[in-house]
């Protein structure tokens, strides 16, 4: 998860997301190049202005610790973004742009958004197996909103307990709640005004006193072992949530946004929750793994259909390798526990590697599916 805040409005007409990955198949020569030079000063986009249709954004760090992440939003949610470019490292997605005025957006920077402007008009594509793939984004339009509904009455669950002071019962609700959450993760931090509300962490809001959400919760209930005090925090996390699902009710998919999530939840197991800073206090990350690696299979299995006419060999590579970290997290299963799982704390650093390398073996192959399918 990670905190997004912007300054600029976006106007846009539309936009298609074609493929965002740090790895995969060569850009078109007609695909424009893009360049996003991360600094403390900002990471305006050269050139500032392209045609419409596919263009390549590469997101470069020659040296800042200060910024990390480059991204492209439109109309205040983000299509396309490159985090945890640490310097020295460089990483690309690719967009298939219509006419209109984006935002470039970097966090942590003096200067942290500019405009980027799509000009003209871009040429229809129709990808072969556009059937195949309209169903698979009309299906995941569809798991996305029962994973939100899920999300909202598991939530009131939670919150209920916080609310009547029963800090047992509120543990008890807290991972099976956000389970959901974490299972269309890119999903819902794409909204980027309301997700830092609902999932930032202690040290991505440095105001305490604006901290709210699931991981303020968190603290409380397991570091400070208290309820007193939380019910505006509680009243303020299910209005939040109830936003959410209504800004999901209106969200249209590409199918490379399919791959491109997926591959995003196997980055968020592989580089930030297996170090356990995303449930530092409750220990429940393993709960957060399976969420993770459910829904970028969930992903995964509506492209199959389409990906094995067109790289039967990759599919089954992906189908292989999901199975296996699947097989990698079944020894951490705890029916006794009250999400299921075992604590993270109890998983040592020898087997916190294991399953960041199975995340990762499967991560790349994931990261050509965007590319093949369109």
């Amino acid at each position: 998860m990670s905190v997004r805040r912007a300054g600029l409005g976006v106007v846009l007409a539309s936009a298609t997301l074609l493929a965002a990955c740090g790895s995969g198949p060569a850009a078109d020569p007609g695909t424009a190049q893009i360049r996003m030079e991360l600094s403390d000063a900002g990471c305006a986009p050269q050139p500032a202005s392209v045609p419409a249709g596919p263009v390549t954004f590469t997101v470069v760090n020659n040296g800042t610790s200060k910024v990390t992440e480059g991204e492209l939003q439109a109309a205040s949610r983000i299509i396309g973004e490159k985090e945890n470019v640490t310097p020295g490292l460089s990483s690309t997605f690719t967009l298939r742009l219509d006419p209109g005025t984006y935002l470039a957006y970097c966090p942590g920077a003096a200067r942290d958004n500019s405009r980027f402007t799509v000009t003209g008009s871009a040429p229809a594509q129709t990808p072969a197996g556009a059937a195949a793939l309209s169903t698979a984004t009309t299906q995941y339009h569809q798991y996305v909103t029962a994973q939100v509904d899920a999300l909202v009455a598991g939530t009131k669950v939670f919150t209920d307990a916080v609310r009547r002071g029963d800090l047992t019962a509120a543990r008890a609700a807290f991972a099976p709640a956000r389970y959901h959450y974490e299972t269309i993760e890119p999903v819902a931090s794409s909204f980027a005004d309301l997700d830092p509300q609902i999932d930032a962490r202690a040290d991505d809001e440095p105001d305490p006193t604006r901290w709210t959400g699931f991981h303020r919760l968190e603290q409380a209930l397991y570091q400070a072992n208290t309820t007193a005090g939380l019910a505006p925090l509680a009243d303020r996390l299910d209005a939040d949530l109830a936003s959410l699902r209504t800004l999901v009710a209106g969200v249209a998919f590409q199918p490379a946004e399919l791959a491109n999530g997926a591959r995003e939840l196997l980055n968020e197991v592989s580089t930030k929750k297996v170090t356990g800073e995303e449930d530092r206090y409750s220990h429940t990350d393993l709960s957060d793994f399976a969420a993770n690696i459910e829904g970028a299979q969930q992903a995964f299995d509506l492209l199959s259909p389409a990906l094995a006419t067109r790289d039967p060999a990759l599919d089954q590579q992906l189908r292989a390798r999901f199975t296996g970290i699947v097989t990698a997290l079944r020894p951490y299963q705890d029916p006794a526990g009250p999400d299921g799982w075992k604590t993270y704390d109890a998983v040592d650093d020898q087997a916190r590697r294991v399953l960041a390398d199975r995340v990762n073996a499967l991560a790349e192959p994931l990261s050509q599916v965007s590319g093949t399918l369109v």
